[in-house]
């Protein structure tokens, strides 16, 4: 990880990770927090595991929320504050509706997202006279449904938290034994075009594995080079 200039204006500067960074640590929490839990490591990670690490992590969660004041479709919010640690709220509407599971765990990941990677870079850039205040930042992120997974890299903060809820509901490693597998197993090769009759069997196979959306899982898996809207021949993945 590196500080570049924050051309969003939120921040004098940001952290800026590769893609692999984010896999990696996103990888290990995982790993961890369901050794910790269970002495062992399964998937898919249960959506009350996810709300068990927001709680760790934040001051609070409230997954009954009324966000209708915060904007059109915003399904999270993570409330940072200057002393003490962050507040997660998530929209009545995915918790009320057992449907919207997949949605609420995207969400959930999202702002866990917010939470660890987020809320020590709003406090460094704090003056000291901010820390005696208790009023929440308006930087605060308000997470737009069709940002959650895949926002434009030029909101930095949304990005890595949407590149932070794919590798947490599907962390890397599985996700390549998967492609492994089918590859092996289907005589193809990476990257599959996305709505191929492999691409789509691929996505298939990550959206079972990992209780995500097929949009989350073609998302993850163009996201590691696995899946492709035009065909740019075999290579390794």
């Amino acid at each position: 990880m590196k500080y570049v200039p924050d051309r969003t204006g939120r921040f004098k500067q940001r952290p800026h990770y590769e893609q692999a960074e984010l896999d990696d640590e996103c990888e290990k929490i995982i790993v961890d927090f369901l050794k910790a839990k269970y002495g062992e490591i399964k998937y898919p990670i249960t959506t009350d595991d996810l709300t068990c690490l927001i709680e760790r992590d934040a001051a609070d969660l409230d997954l009954y929320a009324d966000l209708t004041k915060e904007g059109a479709d915003v399904q999270g919010v993570t409330d940072f504050f200057p002393k003490g640690k962050p507040r997660v709220r998530i929209s009545r509407e995915l918790s009320d509706h057992p449907t919207r599971e997949n949605r609420l765990r995207t969400t959930l990941s999202h702002e866990y997202g917010h939470v660890r990677f987020h809320d020590y870079v709003w406090k460094l850039d704090l003056k000291p006279e901010d820390m005696l205040k208790e009023l929440p930042s308006k930087v605060s992120p308000k997470c737009n449904r069709n940002a959650l997974i895949d926002a434009a890299p030029a909101d930095w903060m949304e990005w890595q938290a949407g590149y932070i809820s794919g590798a947490l509901l599907m962390p890397v490693s599985h996700v390549r034994k998967i492609v492994r597998n089918y590859s092996e197993r289907a005589g193809v090769f990476a990257p599959l075009v996305t709505d191929s009759r492999h691409g789509q069997e691929l996505r298939g196979l990550v959206v079972e594995a990992f209780k995500v959306s097929d949009d989350a899982a073609r998302v993850r898996l163009s996201k590691l080079n696995v899946l492709s809207n035009r065909n740019l021949g075999p290579s390794l993945f």
